[in-house]
């Protein structure tokens, strides 16, 4: 029996193993570490050149990297980790850059290093992934994406700033609210942020609609909360839409149960009686607002709780 079950349990742990373990670090093979075979081999000899050139002028030190899948892995952290390892950057000065691609997840990344964030701002990063590198790998154009890539990110190091009309693409390219990027989270991620987020101002925001008296103030209360806190989990375009949603449907909802006979008794015992119950809560009234409590519990309505350089995780990420 001991030998039946020591025949099913090793399997079961390689298993367990595999399904648990990240996707690997590459080792550093050179500038252009193109392990998806997505480059054709004259680009790849053509970016080296390109980004040796470019260190031998400035000190930075650009790489990319290309892999299938990562697994799941989050891109950024991904990204993070190849760049620790591989140390981008000279020691001291942090002047790193590592763009990584993966066509299989259809993820990108540029990461870049401490040094060289007042140049190359997250804005800048996510700007060259918009206009230039996505619209080419939509069109499956590799070579031209991520040469183009990585001659826009050279020419913001060298030359402090995109050309005009890359920033006039992106422009016109975000004038629609909807087409705000969102976050690059894993959806398991998203899930579990998602359920903290809207489960607390979600909360917050039934007490307002339900509660006598302080729901107005909850109202205005809770606007900044809406217009921030979902941007996590949905991007812009969805914490916009999330944020219209409870202008109107608060109110609404507000003003309609507002004629309701348990809603006028409840207001009527706060008024009278300093306590009412609703849907099995207990309200009692003190000062200008109202508590909610079930059971011992309770809380009032108005509380709220390469060569030594690294990276600290700034850069942009994007998808196509």
């Amino acid at each position: 029996m001991k030998k039946v079950s020591r025949f099913f349990l090793l399997p079961t742990m390689l298993l367990m193993g595999l399904i648990l373990t990240g996707a690997d670090i590459p080792y550093l093979t050179g500038r252009v570490t193109d392990n998806a075979q997505i480059l054709s081999p004259s680009v790849r000899q053509s970016l080296t050149e390109t980004l040796k050139a470019h260190e031998d002028r400035t000190g930075n030190q650009i790489a990319i990297l290309t892999v299938p899948t990562i697994q799941g892995e989050s891109i950024e952290e991904y990204a993070v980790e190849v760049f620790e390892a591989w140390k981008l950057g000279q020691q001291g000065k942090d002047n790193g850059i590592l763009i990584v691609v993966v066509p299989n997840d259809r993820r990108m990344r540029i990461e870049v290093g401490y040094g060289l964030e007042g140049t190359l701002t997250d804005g800048t990063a996510g700007q060259i992934i918009r206009s230039i590198m996505t619209p080419r790998f939509q069109d499956g154009d590799y070579d031209g994406g991520i040469t183009e890539g990585a001659l826009a990110v050279i020419n913001v190091l060298e030359s402090g700033g995109l050309p005009d009309s890359i920033g006039e693409m992106d422009s016109e390219g975000e004038s629609g609210i909807l087409q705000f990027e969102g976050p690059d989270l894993p959806i398991r991620e998203r899930i579990l942020i998602g359920a903290f987020i809207f489960g607390i101002i979600g909360l917050f925001t039934a007490i307002g609609i339900f509660t006598p008296g302080v729901g107005w103030f909850l109202y205005f209360f809770l606007i900044p909360f809406w217009a921030m806190f979902p941007i996590i989990v949905l991007g812009s375009g969805g914490a916009f839409i999330c944020l219209i949603t409870y202008l109107i449907a608060f109110p609404a909802t507000k003003l309609f149960i507002k004629n309701t006979e348990w809603y006028k008794k409840a207001k009527k015992d706060l008024r009278t009686k300093g306590r009412a119950s609703i849907g099995g809560f207990r309200i009692s009234s003190g000062g200008s607002g109202g508590s909610w409590s079930s059971g011992r519990s309770g809380f009032s309505s108005s509380s709220f709780s390469g060569g030594g350089g690294s990276s600290g995780g700034g850069g942009a990420s994007g998808r196509w």
